[in-house]
């Protein structure tokens, strides 16, 4: 299939169908994406609860790097899917390069300064002094990794964005399926413990990143090369605005990792620091997994979002993003009622050696599952602002779940309720965060069905 095939496909298929088709391989590139984190705990967790911890302590670390990652990604990708939608290849080309070289040399900057201070970065992210030798074992190969972490994730999001979701799906979940197999291989069989769990998803995020850039070289692809990295003001502007709402978003969750550690361990009755940690991380990890489905759902919209906005064929962008909303919402309201219901079991999973984690993560999880099923219908919202570059109502969506919200929420309520306060504070965050984006999703469905740009 070539571009021009492309473009035709994607603004005159039907959009449910179409939305369908791009939803499948990313749902299964973000879902196994998401797998290989739990797998990480579950096989860290039968080592001890301080390992847990370890791994809740670098997801902070992580979501630094998916910060520029996706900000590289969307920026350049939410214009590649525009420009491409008014035909201008070469020009989605340049920018292409610059979204992808850019990160891979912030990401070796940032491994060369943190890589010699790893304790003074686990102390910084929140690790309790206990639990700073795990922390440091997880963090050091994730680190070292950094720069084809981050520029993979950028890879990712162009072809997805492209139309191209199943050579992103193949590149991820080939280095996903590589990690799972690995993690018992060195955790055990080698005898690394938390340092093997961090190795082997080192080596398969260099392995996916091999895979993605391969991946820009197919026919249907836009090319990326070092004779279109011409780095400019008026290509970094564009990135910026078409990948300013998911930098924001991310950095916000950098720091609602890190408030979520601190706070954990802070209201954590004496002794049971590592417990509550290890518990807030499981939990995380569940319910990333479970939003992994939405997210990738949500995402599969933004390619046919993307065309069709460059196409002028409003109507068909309107169509896809509530198509997109109403499944991610019907999914997360069936998930959440049986996560309610079974949350001791779930958590049990991880760790049932350790009673505390299991009482701790168990109630965090019911309390989550409470607001969850509205998390579908603010996140596709602000990922139909995001692809129309409408960049002020797309970041302000985007910061309001782990950061406007949420951030005064873990602050004050563990004030007047103690650790509780700690396990409600994200279901509050996500109950504002949809009373929010409801006028904002009507003014914008009124604006479309107008074709009023």
């Amino acid at each position: 299939m070539t571009i021009e095939d492309k473009y035709t496909e994607m603004t005159t298929q039907p959009v449910r169908l179409l939305v369908c088709r791009m939803a499948v391989p990313t749902i299964i590139a973000m879902v196994t994406t998401a797998l290989y984190n739990v797998v990480d705990a579950a096989f860290v967790g039968r080592l001890s609860t301080e390992g847990t911890a370890g791994i809740g302590i670098s997801f902070a670390y992580m979501t630094f790097i998916q910060a520029l990652g996706f900000f590289f990604g969307h920026g350049s990708g939410n214009y590649i899917s525009r420009a491409l939608g008014a035909k201008k290849v070469a020009s989605a080309s340049r920018v292409a390069s610059v979204g992808f070289f850019t990160p891979l040399i912030i990401g070796a900057l940032a491994a060369a300064l943190c890589l010699p201070n790893l304790s003074a970065l686990s102390r910084l992210l929140g690790a309790p002094e206990g639990v700073v030798p795990y922390s440091n074992d997880y963090l050091r190969y994730i680190v070292l990794a950094t720069p084809f972490m981050m520029s993979a994730l950028t890879l990712n999001n162009q072809l997805r964005l492209q139309g191209n979701a199943r050579l992103g799906m193949v590149g991820i979940v080939s280095g996903a399926i590589l990690n799972i197999v690995l993690d018992p291989v060195l955790i055990f069989g080698c005898g690394m413990g938390v340092s093997g769990a961090s190795l082997a998803t080192a080596i398969s995020q260099l392995f996916s990143w091999c895979l993605l850039l391969a991946g820009t070289f197919r026919p249907e692809s836009v090319h990326i090369g070092f004779r279109t990295f011409r780095p400019s003001w008026s290509v970094y502007y564009e990135i910026i605005r078409g990948g300013l709402p998911s930098l924001f978003r991310q950095v916000f969750n950098c720091a609602a990792a890190v408030s979520l550690n601190y706070c954990a361990a802070l209201y954590a009755a004496p002794g049971q620091e590592a417990s509550a940690v290890a518990a807030f991380a499981v939990v995380t990890r569940i319910m990333m997994f479970a939003f992994s489905v939405v997210l990738g759902f949500c995402q599969g919209f933004q390619p046919v979002c993307g065309y069709n906005f460059g196409a002028r064929l409003y109507g068909r962008v309107r169509e896809s993003w509530l198509f997109a909303a109403s499944v991610g919402t019907a999914f997360l309201l069936v998930i959440s009622t049986l996560g309610y219901i079974f949350a001791p079991q779930v958590v049990a999973l991880f760790r049932a050696e350790d009673p505390v984690l299991v009482g701790i993560g168990a109630e965090t999880l019911r309390w989550q599952c409470l607001a969850f099923p509205l998390v579908a219908f603010f996140t596709s919202t602000g990922m139909l602002f995001q692809n129309i570059r409408m960049t002020f109502p797309a970041t302000l969506l985007s910061i309001t779940r782990n950061g406007l919200f949420f951030l005064p929420a873990i602050l004050l309520l563990p004030m007047w309720l103690g650790l509780q306060g700690v396990q409600m504070a994200q279901a509050v965050a996500d109950a504002l965060s949809f009373l929010l984006a409801v006028p904002y999703a009507v003014w914008i469905s009124r604006k479309l069905k107008r074709a009023d740009f």
